[in-house]
């Protein structure tokens, strides 16, 4: 009787094998679908304002595996006062198409640099395609206002 039993317990778990490996064969990783795809986004911003700011600098996306060049260019209304340059790393994301990253994008925000600090940025145009960035600027600046963001591939 032992090795009866032994042998159910062998049985089930080879059954319990079987179902594991056949619903393991079905599973599909999970992978940003490819009708929109993030790229990396690097920028160098050079910007000045008392009260209305402007800036100016370029990039390069890099987006499924070609790098696509862009100029940028802003003006910020609200508390602006200095001048700054910065280096900025990060990703856009909601991309179909690679025409859809230049466009205007919109941000609220502010920020304050004294010889050296880190700059963030998180911005949205009217094609859904969402830049986040980040990195070091250096000069004097101190704000907090509403940005309008013009990119435009080259």
């Amino acid at each position: 009787m032992p090795q009866s039993l032994e042998w159910i317990r062998a049985s089930r778990l080879r059954a319990l094998i079987a179902i594991l490996v056949l619903a393991l064969s079905f599973a599909v990783p999970a992978t940003p679908s490819f009708a929109q795809a993030a790229g990396q986004v690097r920028a160098k911003i050079i910007k000045a304002g008392l009260l209305v700011g402007g800036g100016a600098g370029s990039g390069v996306l890099t987006y499924r595996g070609n790098k696509y060049p862009f100029k940028i260019t802003g003006m910020s209304f609200g508390i602006t006062a200095g001048a700054t340059i910065g280096r900025l790393d990060g990703w856009a994301s909601g991309i179909r198409e690679v025409g859809d990253f230049g466009g205007t994008y919109s941000s609220v925000g502010g920020g304050f640099a004294l010889v050296g600090g880190v700059s963030g940025v998180h911005l949205r145009n009217e094609k859904g395609v969402t830049i986040v960035m980040q990195g070091p600027k250096a000069g004097l600046e101190l704000a907090a206002n509403i940005s309008q963001i013009m990119i435009s591939l080259r």
